[in-house]
């Protein structure tokens, strides 16, 4: 089963008998056990039988869980969501470790024993102060979601559809969403890809970057890893990736 959720600043994974080489990336990332603990090495520092962490962007590490689920959750750096969570860190401090699912419940202030993935994105959602979000921005976020997979939207596609400048319509932008318009764009193509990888295994990862908007699947490995950690192959052959959201 895979499946979408709305928010375009989050990308989230659940996986099974994970085991991921070490790598870093741009965006937040959230890991957690749906069952069993597991080891994970952040920063050359290693974590024996724990429950999750919450990290920050750039900081190295790997995961090794050979039973069990993960939840593994990806959200944009600029973004609002990403933005709060940036607010969860002390000085100086790169990640946040869970020892124990009571821990993490109340991190997230999630109900007792439940590690659900939607009920955690949901609760990181309701962080969030409500905004009544422009006219022009709405027009802009469902022009993206029609039509990601255009090769040639740039900004000034964007100014032309709102009778707004490029600068002005990219500061009202950031200012609503967090996020630039290219990054909100990138999102938006990266998550249709993935999702592609898993849901269509037979599908060239070729075709998927030329159909979600990347001139070439070079431009599309560079940002998968990038953001990610890790390039399009590793998702299109690892069976235990089970469900997208």
């Amino acid at each position: 089963m895979k499946r979408q959720y709305s928010n375009p600043f989050i990308l989230a994974l659940k996986a099974r008998n994970l085991t991921v080489e070490i790598h870093r990336h741009a965006a937040y990332q959230i890991v957690l056990s749906n069952d069993t603990p597991f080891d994970s090495t952040i920063n050359g520092l290693l974590f024996e039988r724990i429950h999750g962490f919450l990290i920050k962007p750039h900081v190295p590490h790997f995961c090794v869980a050979e039973k069990g689920t993960l939840n593994v959750l990806n959200i944009e750096p600029y973004s609002n969501i990403g933005l709060e969570l940036s607010c969860r860190f002390t000085e100086n401090q790169d990640y946040i470790i869970f020892n124990s699912p009571s821990e993490t419940n109340l991190f997230f202030q999630t109900p007792k024993d439940s590690l659900d993935v939607i009920q955690i994105m949901d609760t990181l959602l309701s962080k969030l102060p409500s905004i009544e979000y422009d006219d022009r921005v709405t027009r802009i976020v469902a022009y993206i979601r029609a039509n990601y997979f255009e090769q040639h939207i740039t900004p000034q596609t964007f100014a032309d559809l709102v009778f707004l400048s490029p600068s002005r319509l990219a500061s009202l932008f950031k200012k609503q969403t967090g996020s630039s318009l290219s990054k909100y764009l990138l999102w938006t193509r990266l998550r249709q890809a993935i999702y592609l990888i898993l849901s269509d295994k037979n599908r060239s990862l070729t075709d998927i970057a030329y159909d979600t908007g990347f001139y070439d699947l070079p431009q599309f490995n560079k940002y998968m890893y990038e953001m990610f950690g890790m390039p399009p192959k590793a998702l299109k052959h690892n069976s235990d990736l089970i469900e997208v959201y």
